[in-house]
């Protein structure tokens, strides 16, 4: 072996070293660094990838669809509807910031008449509603109505304190004109420290059969901690079934619930 092959081989050498110790540098801290929710894999208390454990997101596996327990048209006057879906959450501590939905409307044939698309929230744990408001048909009468997400929720664990602390309470519900021109009139109040912004209240009144007569909604700005509120239904006509049960329930997104 010659001094000069000898020589290249020694800088050779020397440059895999200095290559190897460089790499190491960059390539340790990935492989070394701590576990995260948002580094794509499966680490930590995680019970998937970035989800569950610690994880604000929640696992899909870990959690359930949101139950549709019914959701219908009702006309306010000739050719408009408003439209509620009452929903479900089996799901005590995981809720949904924000999803895209879609209402569909058909005539009594299932011949489509329309549809409406819109944006809200999942409370945590329990039933709430979806009203959507407005819906101009024409002629037609939507006699079947379906509700529907078209995006995929995105779940997020909510703190246990958080949701036990949150009460939002509902008292003196009174219906007056229920043959005439009907005003359903309650009391929301907040019974918890935080101030919660966006209040949606729906109120859905039943016949003896527990069937959905007639609903409505109304919105509070903003309901500070301790704070009551008078909030207001009306009808432009008459009920077409003696109400027996009235349901008022305030909905808001648990997220934007802060304590100031």
């Amino acid at each position: 072996m010659t001094w000069a092959l000898k020589r290249q081989i020694f800088f050779l050498f020397l440059f895999l070293i200095f290559a190897s110790f460089f790499g190491f540098l960059v390539i340790y801290p990935y492989f070394n660094r701590a576990p995260s929710c948002t580094d794509g894999r499966k680490n930590g208390d995680e019970s998937g990838v970035d989800c569950g454990g610690s994880c604000a997101r929640a696992c899909y596996a870990e959690v359930n669809d949101v139950s549709v327990i019914w959701s219908r048209a009702f006309e306010v006057v000739p050719g408009r509807y408003n439209a509620l879906a009452y929903l479900e959450n089996k799901n005590t501590n995981t809720a949904v910031e924000k999803i895209r939905y879609r209402f569909r409307f058909t005539d009594k044939d299932n011949v489509y008449i329309g549809e409406r698309d819109g944006e809200a929230s999942i409370p945590p744990g329990g039933k709430f509603a979806i009203f959507e408001p407005a819906i101009e048909v024409g002629n037609a009468v939507p006699v079947y109505t379906n509700f529907q997400f078209i995006e995929k929720p995105v779940w997020l664990n909510v703190s246990k304190d958080k949701i036990e602390q949150l009460k939002v309470l509902v008292s003196n519900i009174k219906l007056e004109n229920e043959k005439t021109r009907p005003k359903l009139s309650a009391t929301v109040k907040n019974n918890s420290l935080f101030y919660i912004p966006e209040v949606t209240v729906v109120a859905v009144l039943y016949d003896a059969s527990h069937n959905a007569v007639n609903i409505s909604q109304t919105y509070i700005d903003l309901l500070r901690g301790g704070e009551s509120k008078l909030v207001n239904f009306t009808w432009p006509t008459p009920m077409r079934s003696e109400v027996v049960y009235k349901e008022v329930m305030p909905i808001y997104n648990v997220f934007g619930a802060k304590i100031k």
